[in-house]
């Protein structure tokens, strides 16, 4: 058994999860799958460029203190470490070969994977997830909505199923938590968009689970029960943790 903060060949390991809103990182157990102290949250930067977020990430990486590997998450689809696609962040992240960026700020190697990806392997290790069969989808609801498949376990990667259509444009610009505070819609009003979105995704994969994660998890009461879906759905155990766990739990795979 390792000691609380490393992985089981005794390295430290950190998790940063970077977001539309705010970059947020802690030292993490990932044998445990928990973080081992408070996570620390600096606000993103607009433009969330690529010097003004490598130049934050940094910061948080600094205040989690000395590790042996970073894991981080970014908000779009990322192939072998680069960045392929930026929808909510700033186009100059497109084809950046990001592990290299972030290794020159934080002083050891860095993993980078999909910010979705990332919650969706902490939920299937450790969370709502965890020993589920099938087909089983998490959904990372923020601003915007990002998406982890998993069959059997196994991640299909960078999914991207918030692009869906939905009334005519992408589902996240309908049913993200961000639309709901742009709009000011009610919780009933929201559940019912959530709701046509995710029979649209049950619908093309049929899956045996949706787990919805993001910072709105933490409210699953306010809308959770308003969704009628055939599959089941059930709240992120992890919470808005999620990323930052998984980003940590990939960089000790990757190690």
């Amino acid at each position: 058994m390792s000691e609380p903060g490393v992985d089981a060949d005794g390295a430290t390991i950190v998790g940063i999860d970077i977001g539309g809103t705010g970059i947020k990182g802690a030292p993490v157990d990932p044998v445990a799958g928990k973080l081992t102290r408070a996570r620390y949250r600096l606000e993103t930067p607009r433009p969330a460029d690529v010097d003004s977020v490598t130049a934050v990430v940094g910061e948080v990486a600094r205040h989690c203190g000395p590790a042996d590997r970073i894991g981080v998450t970014f908000p779009g689809v990322v192939t072998g470490g680069v960045i392929r696609t930026a929808a909510n962040m700033h186009p100059s992240w497109v084809d950046v070969v990001a592990p290299e960026r972030f290794a020159e700020v934080v002083g050891c190697p860095v993993t980078v994977v999909n910010d979705a990806d990332a919650a969706g392997v902490a939920e299937v290790t450790f969370g709502a997830g965890r020993g589920r069969s099938g087909v089983v989808i998490v959904l990372t609801l923020g601003t915007g909505i990002g998406s982890a498949v998993f069959l059997d376990g196994k991640l299909l990667p960078n999914t991207e199923l918030g692009h869906l259509e939905l009334d005519g444009t992408d589902a996240e610009h309908r049913a993200s938590e961000l639309a709901r505070e742009r709009e000011g819609l009610t919780w009933p009003e929201w559940a019912q968009r959530v709701q046509r979105y995710l029979r649209h995704v049950e619908d093309l994969l049929q899956p045996e689970l949706f787990i919805i994660g993001g910072g709105v998890s933490k409210r699953a009461d306010k809308f959770l029960p308003l969704i009628q879906t055939r599959t089941p759905v059930v709240p992120a155990a992890l919470r808005n943790e999620a990323g930052i766990i998984g980003a940590a739990l990939m960089a000790a795979q990757a190690g």
